[in-house]
């Protein structure tokens, strides 16, 4: 049976294509396009067993009036206007450092706006990837007190990158 099945498709694409390609030129101006429009009129008339059984005029006037529906979908799609062509690519862009040295400056003040205590906490807990403990074993407190600086040292943190505007 596969071997049926491809026997007909390789008929209907030895009966159609080609004509349907020139159409879709004609209409388009693009082969590669043309191709695409060929084959999906062709995948659409296989999935289509009704127009197969009907004679190759029907067929044909069937395909040429899916192709010209094809091409006139692609014409109306978002994708297509906004793709401008272009001979080269863009180079890929380049982050520079210029975001990463303000949000470096404007944590910077924030931190400056915290009491040392909390600062401390903070930025052994960040910046230096410390476990509350560690931090509890530096500084000589209770591990219940790190936890307490450090959430109220993050929330007066918070609020100060707020009132400088910072909204992330």
């Amino acid at each position: 049976m596969p071997s049926d099945d491809a026997a007909r498709l390789g008929a209907l694409y030895d009966a159609h294509a080609t004509p349907i390609w020139r159409y879709v030129v004609h209409l388009t101006g693009d082969h590669a396009a043309a191709d695409d429009v060929v084959q999906e009129t062709l995948l659409r008339a296989w999935r289509t067993p009704h127009i197969l059984a009907e004679d190759p005029e029907s067929t044909r006037s069937w395909m040429y009036t899916v192709a010209r529906h094809l091409v006139v979908d692609e014409a109306r799609s978002a994708r297509r206007r906004r793709e401008i062509p272009v001979e080269e690519p863009p180079e890929s862009a380049v982050r520079d450092a210029t975001d990463a040295i303000f949000d470096a400056m404007l944590i910077e003040e924030a931190l400056a706006g915290l009491s040392d205590a909390h600062r401390d906490v903070v930025v052994r807990a960040y910046y230096g990837g410390l476990t509350v403990a560690e931090i509890a074993d530096e500084l000589t407190v209770p591990e219940g007190t790190v936890k307490s600086r450090l959430h109220y040292g993050l929330r007066a943190l918070r609020l100060g990158l707020q009132e400088k505007g910072v909204t992330r």
